[in-house]
């Protein structure tokens, strides 16, 4: 007889457990050598065997307790899968019909212990299902974390998590209470205080990234959360389609309008489908440096949590600019980039002069399909200007006159940008202006910041300032995915 039949119920249940942790080492492997096809192999036939042998066990122990109950008429059986002389037995297979209380307490007590999930013989659809029950569960639990960011946290996940579960595993990996305190711990650079448990958890979530070195920030204190969150100042945020990454570029799908017909009884029908598109959307590295004294660091009682909120501040900074005139090259696209010299342009009816009827022009040229969710883009200068061209009362170019600039053009938002041109150079293009429908700007965040921290740095004569720093790392990308959705004014 084989010599794990020989197990005891508890020591079948522990031998199952480390087997599907090695069977989901092994499968987050992208390539597996003949050594390791062979290991799965021998793992997956071990496991049948042992769960096999566990089942018996179990069902030689329910007989047992139908036989006492039956001499015993007062007595109450307890539930399938709760083995004699626990009060819970392991759960691992505990009936939901007879004991219903024990999947919802066994998932969600602790979603972030996966040593309780079955992933054999599950496809990885239903597998992602659970990971994503799990991860919805730990952002109501995750500490440091308010409100607003447990909503977005939750609304990320719900809406850009793949059928594997690649967010919800990254969720539940980055927001545990041990992933947290050990983060905290490198942050200040106290990794000597890592427990075993704390650093098993730093290996799990560097197991699902691809970036080399550092350590990816936790969940709830990542900068696009925060960013989406606590709103953002960079006001292109506020209105482009924000989407979520979870590779090196963003594929979405296009389509032009459905050609619709009018159509006697009984005639063929033609085709109208329409032609799709794939546009796409890379994303970029950005990287940050982030200084602090070791008194301030001494000083401050959460110094993690203000490392987030200062990553997530210098992020939206640095975005502004490439939000707006961004080459595309290294960086994500502008959007002044992406309209230049397409037929989204509108030029000013009078060279080198910038005057009310331009402003309608631009809002004219916008096609109507467009017109009621479209916003305008323009340096403050602009508006200042716009201001200025009725001084009589009778242009009603803004909905409100306010002590500072109203928000709203021609009943449509006004956002400020300030890398957009805010005076008109007779020497050259003057993009001053753009107006529409700003879902057709993809910003496309890669969430996973990964920061490391250095214990010292080093003057010229590469000796200590008395400094640390932080340097972090992350991936964006932006782009329009459909120019027509957009005028842009250039006063020419």
């Amino acid at each position: 007889m084989p010599k794990q039949l020989q197990l005891s119920h508890q020591q079948a249940v522990i031998r199952l457990r480390e087997i599907r942790a090695r069977l989901e080492d092994l499968e987050q492997r992208d390539d597996l050598t003949t050594e390791d096809e062979r290991d799965f192999t021998e793992l997956t036939t071990e496991f049948a065997e042992v769960d096999d042998h566990r089942r018996q066990l179990e069902r030689r122990s329910a007989l047992e307790r139908v036989r006492a109950a039956t001499q015993d008429s007062d007595r109450r059986a307890p539930a399938l899968g709760i083995m004699p002389g626990t009060a819970h037995g392991s759960g691992y297979d505990a009936d939901p019909i007879l004991n219903p209380d024990s999947v919802e307490d066994r998932r969600f007590r602790n979603p972030w212990d996966l040593g309780e999930m079955r992933t054999f013989d599950r496809s990885p659809e239903q597998v992602g299902q659970e990971m994503r029950a799990r991860a919805l569960c730990a952002v109501e639990k995750m500490a440091g974390a308010n409100d607003r960011i447990r909503s977005t946290a939750t609304q990320i996940i719900e809406s850009w998590d793949d059928k594997r579960g690649s967010l919800a595993r990254m969720c539940l990996a980055t927001s545990s209470p041990e992933y947290m305190r050990a983060w905290s711990k490198l942050a200040r650079g106290k990794s000597h205080m890592v427990t075993p448990e704390e650093q098993q958890a730093l290996e799990r979530a560097m197991s699902l990234t691809d970036n080399a070195g550092g350590y990816l920030v936790p969940f709830q204190l990542d900068p696009t959360v925060i960013i989406t969150a606590n709103g953002s100042i960079n006001q292109i945020r506020q209105v482009a389609r924000q989407v979520v990454a979870t590779g090196d570029v963003w594929n979405g799908v296009s389509a032009g309008a459905v050609s619709w017909r009018w159509a006697a009884e009984g005639s063929e029908a033609g085709d109208n489908a329409p032609t799709f598109g794939q546009p796409t959307v890379p994303v970029f590295k950005a990287d940050g440096f982030v200084p602090i004294s070791i008194e301030a660091m001494d000083d401050a009682d959460n110094v993690t949590t203000e490392v987030g909120r200062l990553l997530a501040f210098g992020k939206d900074t640095l975005e502004a600019a490439a939000f707006i005139t961004g080459s595309g090259s290294g960086q994500p696209t502008g959007i002044v980039t992406a309209l230049t010299g397409t037929s989204s342009i509108v030029t000013s009816t009078t060279t080198d002069t910038f005057a009310s009827g331009d402003v309608y022009k631009v809002d004219t040229a916008l096609p109507s399909r467009y017109r009621p969710n479209a916003s305008w883009l323009a340096n403050r200068g602009i508006y200042n200007a716009i201001r200025q061209f009725d001084s009589a009362g009778g242009t009603n170019l803004w909905e409100r006159i306010g002590a500072d600039v109203p928000p709203m053009l021609l009943g449509r938002r006004a956002l400020e940008a300030e890398d957009m041109d805010g005076t008109v150079n007779a020497t050259q293009e003057n993009y001053v202006a753009v107006y529409g429908d700003f879902d057709n700007y993809v910003i496309a965040d890669r969430i996973g910041m990964s920061i490391e921290f250095l214990p010292h740095l080093v003057g010229a004569n590469r000796r200590p300032t008395g400094q640390r720093g932080w340097y972090a790392w992350y991936r964006v990308g932006a782009d329009s995915v459909n120019d027509g959705a957009f005028r842009m004014l250039n006063v020419t």
